[in-house]
């Protein structure tokens, strides 16, 4: 979809700030709320904007810890692949997964409250899947940078 200076307007501020209103994004970008809502909605059918969401703050929600996990799969056949997509989208605690090439075969982004909650999650995912040959755990000691936003220029 091409976007125009207004749509990139519109898009950069609702990655800093979902909530922004009709009219604050007509006066950012000096088209009528209704443009805008025009704009907004085909955005949104588009799937230019696939969801909008509150971002949470794990360690005030008792989510004290975060693991980065690289899991080895066995077998590489497709219907294991999907098998494992769909185990990792239905747990709650795993917040990204990623199909990567090189040593690995997925990339995981894990929250737990603690390391035994972190060991109920490797038994549910990895020792009781047959497939996971191996996975690596790096703790994350910090959280420095943490978002989904994306680099938007205007694109015709």
């Amino acid at each position: 979809m091409p976007l125009d200076p207004s749509d990139t307007t519109i898009l950069n501020a609702l990655q800093t700030n979902a909530r922004c209103s009709l009219e604050q994004l007509a006066d950012l970008t000096g088209l009528s709320t209704a443009t805008v809502q025009r704009r907004l909605r085909s955005l949104r059918e588009s799937g230019v904007i696939d969801r909008e969401i509150a971002v949470l703050d794990p360690d005030k929600l008792g989510h004290n810890m975060t693991f980065v996990v690289m899991v080895e799969l066995e077998r590489e056949r497709l219907d294991q692949i999907d098998l494992f997509v769909r185990q990792t989208r239905k747990d709650p605690q795993v917040q990204q997964c990623y199909y990567i090439t090189g040593e690995a075969d997925f990339c995981l982004i894990c929250v737990v409250k603690d390391m035994a909650d972190f060991e109920q999650l490797t038994h549910r995912l990895f020792f009781e899947n047959a497939n996971v040959r191996r996975f690596r755990t790096s703790v994350v000691m910090g959280r420095k940078k943490v978002g989904l936003d994306l680099p938007i220029e205007h694109l015709v």
